[in-house]
């Protein structure tokens, strides 16, 4: 498959909608002089960087959900879940067991993912897969995987032997019980997964050949699942064959005081913030000025190229580390402030509702998964039952921050504002936020270096303008409680 390259995708969406063509037009005045560049929308990409975990979806739903809606909406890149043969099973871990490097899974065939990267190119979208390569299986007990590959706990035929493995014999049963010990985390097993020896170099070579086969395919970029688990080199050594353009961001989560820590592997590609969700939950619970801060401390925070950053994954919003969807307003004005924000690559999540910790998404009689289907009206305001999707990607303030982040491009942060319950912060004089988590409807005047005249808020509905004027270097604010209000120079009344 002959794919374009991601220069040509960004460009497709970076062509100016007609109605930013008319706002530019609008903000020249009668003059007919062209506008100051520094406020028009940024047209170099630089605010096209958003990311969206759609956390267990179907390749087929995936296709459709870049054509109808991350595309239109200004999403640059998707994450899928892992697309690997894996364990048989209904929990939503049984992705992360793999069984063979067969891109056969409950998620779709190889077939299906390939349609999908390239419909979702087409709609001017990346697609990173989740890549899962520290290990194998966690069963004790001999089985058959999705496609019908047999296995061992320690032999998966035609692809491993027991000799491919670790076995680190420092602790009773060689899981890891000490993350003080570098040797533990990175040789012994997680949680009793197979963990693969790989300092041994043919190890990384299948491992590379198993990425340049998705490469092949048209997939864009990785998540390394349980980066941390594996030598910073030999992560280096898996990825370096890939192409330059191929993105990589790996999961280290950052332990207080422990050896093992995300800046090692930052030579490699993105690295996981996990700091920056789990202070964003501290944000949200009463201290909204903090998140003027977010990023800023450098002996707890990866420098913002190097970082990805989130409100929460599939793995924080089980263990309740961050916040989740069950946090409803709190975790739609979170996720606002993140893209609003100048730190680091921001990736928005959408799962699916849950009661158990465990629970996988919605399945057939035969363990295949269901496309996903959001509400007519997603948002933080629903109380999805277990086995619905969330679809928070399709919330009003998420979507409408992700087309403001593209106006706003890489736009200094500038006019910030903190009282009470609210915060602002403006982006150059490109884009201007107002996040109220308060109880009270905030009515204020703030200082704002967006030209004068009078705009729309972007967060309100598509076919409406909540008219905001600006005069004199300030902003009329109207913000109600437990909501955001935004507004950028492509979108004028």
């Amino acid at each position: 498959m002959t794919r374009p390259s991601r220069r040509a995708r960004a460009a497709r969406w970076l062509t100016p909608p007609a109605a930013a063509v008319l706002a530019l037009t609008a903000l020249a005045g009668c003059t007919g002089e062209p506008p100051d560049p520094a406020t028009r929308p940024a047209a170099d990409g630089s605010g096209h960087d958003v990311g969206v975990q759609l956390f267990q979806w179907t390749w087929d739903a995936v296709a459709a959900e870049c054509t109808d809606e991350l595309g239109p909406a200004g999403y640059a890149w998707v994450l899928v879940s892992p697309p690997q043969e894996h364990v048989v099973g209904a929990p939503w871990w049984t992705a992360y067991q793999p069984v063979s490097y067969r891109l056969e899974s409950r998620l779709g065939t190889r077939e299906q993912l390939a349609a999908m990267v390239e419909t979702c190119h087409d709609a001017g979208v990346d697609v990173r897969v989740d890549a899962v390569i520290n290990h194998m299986t966690g069963q004790d007990e001999p089985g058959t995987g999705w496609a019908g590959s047999s296995y061992e706990h320690y032999r998966y035929p035609g692809t491993w032997e027991e000799d491919d493995f670790h076995h680190c014999g420092l602790t009773p049963a060689d899981d890891i019980v000490l993350y003080g010990d570098r040797e533990q985390v990175q040789t012994c097993e997680l949680v009793n997964l197979a963990d693969l020896d790989t300092g041994a170099s043919h190890v990384r070579e299948r491992l590379t050949a198993y990425l340049e086969d998705l490469v092949g395919l048209g997939v864009d970029g990785f998540r390394i699942d349980a980066a941390k688990h594996m030598a910073a080199q030999d992560v280096g050594a898996v990825v370096a064959p890939l192409d330059d353009d191929v993105a990589i961001m790996q999961e280290v989560i950052r332990g207080s005081a422990e050896p093992v820590q995300p800046e090692e592997y930052v030579a490699n590609g993105q690295v996981y913030e996990f700091t920056y969700g789990k202070e964003m939950a501290g944000v949200v619970a009463g201290s909204p000025g903090l998140a003027l801060e977010l990023g800023e401390a450098s002996a707890r925070y990866l420098p913002s190229d190097d970082a990805v950053v989130f409100v929460e994954n599939h793995d924080t919003e089980r263990n309740g580390s961050t916040l989740s969807y069950r946090a409803g307003t709190d975790d739609a004005l979170a996720t606002v402030l993140m893209l609003a924000g100048d730190y680091g690559t921001p990736q928005v999540y959408s799962g699916y509702a849950f009661d158990d910790v465990d629970a996988g998404p919605p399945q057939d009689d035969g363990g295949t998964v269901l496309d996903a289907s959001c509400s007519a009206d997603p948002g933080p305001q629903a109380t999805p039952a277990p086995g619905d999707w969330v679809c928070q990607h399709r919330w009003p303030q998420v979507a409408g921050m992700v087309g403001w982040r593209g106006v706003v491009g890489d736009a200094e942060v500038r006019d910030t504002w903190s009282e009470g319950d609210a915060v602002a912060l403006g982006r150059g004089q490109r884009g201007f936020v107002v996040v109220n988590l308060g109880d009270e409807t905030l009515t204020t005047t703030l200082p704002t270096s967006l030209p004068e005249g009078d705009y729309c808020d972007v967060l309100s509905a598509a076919d409406a303008c909540a008219r905001t004027t600006v005069h004199d270097g300030e902003i009329e604010v109207v913000v109600p409680p437990g909501s955001a209000a935004a507004w950028d120079v492509a979108r004028t009344d």
